[in-house]
């Protein structure tokens, strides 16, 4: 890679999939098989997909263990959903304390054995000369604001991947387990079908979904299962700085999963850095 000063420095496809496998093994905190019964209920055809047609009459999730939601990467990541606007062409209003809660989410994602393997990996490929200079570059990646809209900040990666957005009558990004969880139990949102079941028979797992949000539809919202909100941070942000633009392959448990990254081009940070546009997994 350009900027790199020895073949050394390459995040070669055998690296990412031995890193996968590590941080897989390292996610303490993913739900056990009993935190979670899904009832996945009517599984689409693809040209079955954009009819917009309600095919399971229950919910997905019949059980979620909630004492998950108070170890503190997961609380700290859930304070973060309610701190956005989800139309884009809306500008985001960043207060004091939603600043200190994504320094607080990042703060406790540094405090795994995951982000520290991940860190652990980066650094050994220059990738980052500190770990305060690694957290640094997270905070800016992932909730720095960009405008999706006519000049508005109105939207940042960590909005869009994991809290959702709606975009010209649809639902945009969103493509986390906890968050459609929680709407799902408010009645906020409406569980259609699904389209792809990842091969694990623990969590994670990878489901690849229909649904609605509020009347606005997700084709296919593709989502880990039962991971640790860690987890999903740091494997997006390892494809992202390793394979941005691009798919990228990696090994969870000896399945292989690609995850696919786009960056955010009209705007960048610090020198000529990039912002995540998105970040999802992609199914068959």
């Amino acid at each position: 890679a350009e900027g790199f000063s020895s073949s050394r420095d390459a995040i070669t496809d055998d690296d990412l999939l031995h890193v996968s496998e590590q941080l897989y093994q390292a996610d303490r905190n993913k739900a056990r098989p009993t935190d979670i019964t899904l009832n996945p209920q009517y599984q689409a055809s693809p040209d079955e997909t954009g009819d917009q047609e309600d095919r399971s009459p229950q919910p997905l999730y019949r059980y979620v263990n909630e004492q998950l939601f108070s170890k503190p990467t997961y609380s700290s990541f859930i304070k973060l959903l309610d701190n956005y606007q989800r139309a884009t062409g809306r500008e985001e209003d960043v207060t004091a304390e939603e600043l200190r809660e994504q320094d607080t989410f990042l703060r406790e994602v540094m405090k795994t054995e995951l982000m520290q393997k991940l860190f652990t990996f980066l650094h050994g490929k220059n990738r980052y000369g500190s770990q305060q200079e690694f957290v640094a570059d997270l905070k800016e990646m992932w909730f720095g604001l960009y405008s999706r809209g006519n000049g508005e900040r109105d939207s940042s990666g960590f909005e869009h991947v994991f809290s959702g957005e709606v975009k010209k009558g649809k639902v945009s990004g969103f493509h986390n387990w906890i968050r459609f969880y929680l709407l799902e139990k408010q009645g906020v949102v409406n569980y259609f079908s699904h389209n792809f079941n990842g091969p694990w028979d623990t969590y994670p797992d990878v489901l690849g979904l229909q649904f609605s949000w509020d009347g606005f539809y997700k084709e296919v919202g593709s989502a880990f299962i039962g991971s640790s909100p860690e987890f999903e941070f740091g494997l997006y942000t390892l494809c992202f700085i390793a394979r941005p633009g691009r798919a990228c392959h990696l090994s969870l448990g000896g399945y292989s999963l690609s995850i696919q990254t786009y960056t955010w081009t009209k705007s960048t940070y610090g020198n000529g850095k990039k912002y995540i546009a998105t970040a999802y997994v992609t199914s068959p």
